[in-house]
């Protein structure tokens, strides 16, 4: 998370569960044109929660993969040997 924002960013679950209830609601209809604005802005906002937090596993999971060598050659996945 961006400096400053981490006590107020929800953490990955807590995104992914609002903004499925945020597309429940959406889905469901019944809301006002300012409600509806408001609902897919705060969507917006929890997408952009979870893709900050996939990209950081994503980047511990390479870190992790490359080996304290610094890279990964392709030899755990069957090539070489």
């Amino acid at each position: 998370m961006a400096a400053g924002t981490d006590e107020t960013a929800p953490g990955y679950e807590q995104a992914r569960d609002e903004l499925i209830e945020v597309v429940r609601r959406l889905e469901a209809g019944g809301t006002t044109l300012e409600e509806s604005l408001a609902l897919w802005e705060r969507g917006e906002e929890l997408a952009k929660v979870c893709r900050h937090w996939l990209e950081g596993a994503r980047a511990r999971l390479d870190a992790a993969l490359a080996g304290p060598d610094g890279g990964s050659d392709g030899a755990e996945a069957g090539q070489g040997t």
